[in-house]
């Protein structure tokens, strides 16, 4: 069968913002057994916001579901995404979503493990042009945040005015001295991005001696 066209919108949509379909998910939950039927939902704060029925056949998942752009009518879709499974390096196979977007008149048909609700139909972000949130935070804040998720994985609180939390039990202690180190250099990379994103505020000694005093 053919694809279904993306309606790529004009503006960059990110994936933080749509809903999602995520196949290894949908893979623990069973879903992915041929003959199984169901509801997908969406919830927040414990309330169920949205919802699509499926049903999965021996190669692939028929979504069937119903959609108001722009406060118009409600539109019924019945969308057909074939699956693929890869092997894997330890045994048994990992699912993936063919892509079934056309996109200029080019199917896609690439393997995915997510389909994001960008348009009328579930397509890879490829299709959407959608980013994630982090693809356009800048080096400073990209090297923070990952400092943080760090910080918190070990226990600790975020942000340089925490200490780096005490080593978790359990935990070797040569891995706990990398996730140290990967602490302290995500951070100095963050000084580093910092200094140099404001260094033509500051005179050619001053932006010398915080660049120096940045990587100690």
């Amino acid at each position: 069968m053919g694809g279904y066209g993306s309606g790529r919108p004009s503006y960059k949509q990110k994936a933080e913002g749509c809903r999602s379909l995520d196949v290894n998910y949908m893979n623990r939950k069973g879903c992915l057994n041929a003959g199984f039927t169901g509801n997908w939902t969406w919830s927040r704060d414990g309330e169920v916001i949205s919802q699509i029925g499926f049903r999965t056949e021996e190669s692939r998942v028929i979504f069937d579901y119903r959609i108001s752009q722009r406060g118009g009518d409600w539109e019924p879709i019945v969308q057909y995404v074939p699956l693929t499974y890869t092997g894997c390096h330890y045994g048994g196979q990992r699912p993936y979503f063919l892509c079934p977007g056309v996109v200029n008149g080019q199917q896609c048909g690439r393997r995915v493990g997510k389909l994001f609700s960008g348009g009328r139909y579930f397509l890879c972000r490829h299709c959407y042009s959608i980013a994630y949130g982090s693809q356009s935070e800048d080096r400073h804040d990209r090297m923070l945040r990952r400092a943080n998720k760090l910080r918190m994985a070990l226990g600790g609180e975020p942000g340089t005015a925490h200490f780096i939390a005490w080593k978790p039990k359990g935990m070797w202690q040569r891995t706990y001295q990398r996730k140290q180190f990967e602490i302290e250099w995500c951070e100095d990379q963050a000084n580093i991005a910092f200094i140099r994103k404001y260094s033509h505020l500051l005179g050619a000694g001053e932006f010398e001696r915080l660049l120096d005093e940045g990587t100690r």
